[in-house]
């Protein structure tokens, strides 16, 4: 029966969202439906409305949107991102490789809020040729396929340690996915883009390639801030703001305007109600009744599986259903190494790309101004295609 609400629930949800509705009003009506379904008491929706502020991983998502948010504004009061976009023209001068190039750097970041300055370049490399709900698709699939592999996600180090799968074997035999993932986001829309950017080849790209560097400083500190410092995303951006308002020379009188201009309401309200949507879903318990449902089919154990990852990931993240269902998996298929965890690990990244509880989805069709709904349409055919390709790629691995 949980199911069955479940399946309710994402119906409503996505007939608000075919219904043009904005997305607050969708995802309020399938909080109204989560809760009169599953007949939860006022207490339990003030409960788990409020365990967005006291849960620091729900919180942190709040935060480091404003601050990134903040960050941008003060990148684009000092032209970064637009010199930076020019200074790849410089290296490569290939409208297609900005487009993917940006995301798929930035994307090394662990943050929705990263989305923000994916959005500003690959915008400016295809105004003009692509529709704002293609833009967000480039950029939403692009900035993710680092996710899908490094242990920069919480989701790659959680399956590693569960499945007891090395790192290092998991990261080459990831190598085929993401070069799938790229050749899936490119045909669809980037062939159609002008290689030429319509500036003049550069004389010196050495020159412009340092220019680069020096352009994405701050991203790149953050970057070395998380990986080598060991700090989380918000402490890392908010040292990189501390040091780019001295690097800059920012006034007083420059910042505190960002301090409201940075409070994009719209972007914070829409994230807020998801994460409230994720506490709704998690109370439920409906995700632990995944597995004995599906194990009653009757197909083999790595689609059953393979199944659940899907299915989980759409419904509550990743890392909810990596948590519930990577014991279970490999307790059941014997000697699953580190294909299963491959496999697994693929359908996590193809169900994140079109789940209505993922955040960066909402950064991203916020930012192009089109609604949820649209993204996903223009992401389900794609991410479908991916995991078929996947299931073969593991039948493949089997037989190495």
């Amino acid at each position: 029966m949980g199911l069955l609400y479940l399946g309710i629930v994402l119906l409503v949800i996505i007939g608000l969202l075919a219904l043009r509705r904005p997305l607050y009003q969708a995802i309020l009506g399938g909080l109204t439906v989560t809760a009169l379904l599953w007949k939860m008491p006022p207490a339990a929706w003030l409960r788990q409305t409020a365990a967005v502020f006291y849960n620091w991983s729900s919180l942190s998502v709040l935060v480091s949107l404003y601050l990134i948010t903040y960050l941008q504004r003060m990148l684009e009061a000092r032209i970064q991102i637009r010199l930076a976009q020019q200074d790849l023209n410089g290296v490569f001068h290939n409208r297609r490789v900005n487009a993917v190039g940006a995301p798929l750097f930035i994307g090394l970041l662990p943050s929705a809020a990263a989305m923000i300055l994916c959005g500003d370049i690959v915008k400016e490399a295809t105004d003009g040729y692509l529709k704002p709900n293609e833009q967000a698709f480039v950029t939403s699939w692009f900035r993710h396929i680092p996710e899908s592999t490094l242990p920069t996600y919480a989701g790659v180090l959680l399956m590693a340690n569960l499945a007891g799968v090395p790192l290092g074997s998991f990261m080459i035999q990831m190598i085929v996915p993401m070069l799938v993932l790229g050749v899936l986001g490119y045909f669809p829309y980037l062939h159609r883009l002008p290689k030429d950017p319509g500036t003049p080849r550069s004389k010196n790209r050495g020159e412009d390639a340092l220019h680069l560097l020096c352009h994405l400083w701050t991203l790149l500190a953050i970057l070395l801030l998380i990986l080598v410092g060991k700090l989380s995303v918000v402490p890392a951006v908010a040292v990189v703001i501390v040091v780019a308002v001295f690097v800059y020379h920012f006034r007083p009188k420059e910042l505190l305007p960002m301090l409201r201009s940075a409070f994009e309401t719209k972007l914070l309200l829409n994230t807020f109600l998801v994460l409230v949507l994720k506490e709704f879903i998690a109370y439920t318990g409906v995700t632990g009744t995944l597995p004995d449902t599906l194990s009653a089919l009757p197909i083999p154990a790595y689609l059953i599986f393979a199944l659940l990852f899907f299915v989980g990931g759409i419904i509550s993240g990743t890392n909810g259903i990596i948590a519930l269902g990577t014991p279970l998996a490999f307790a059941a298929i014997q000697g699953g190494g580190t294909p299963l965890m491959v496999l697994l690990m693929c359908m996590c990244h193809a169900a994140s790309q079109i789940s209505p509880t993922h955040i960066c989805l909402v950064v991203a069709s916020d930012y192009f101004h089109v609604t949820l709904g649209e993204l996903i349409r223009k992401t389900l055919p794609v991410a479908l295609l991916f995991c078929v390709l996947m299931i073969g790629y593991y039948r493949l691995l089997l037989l190495i």
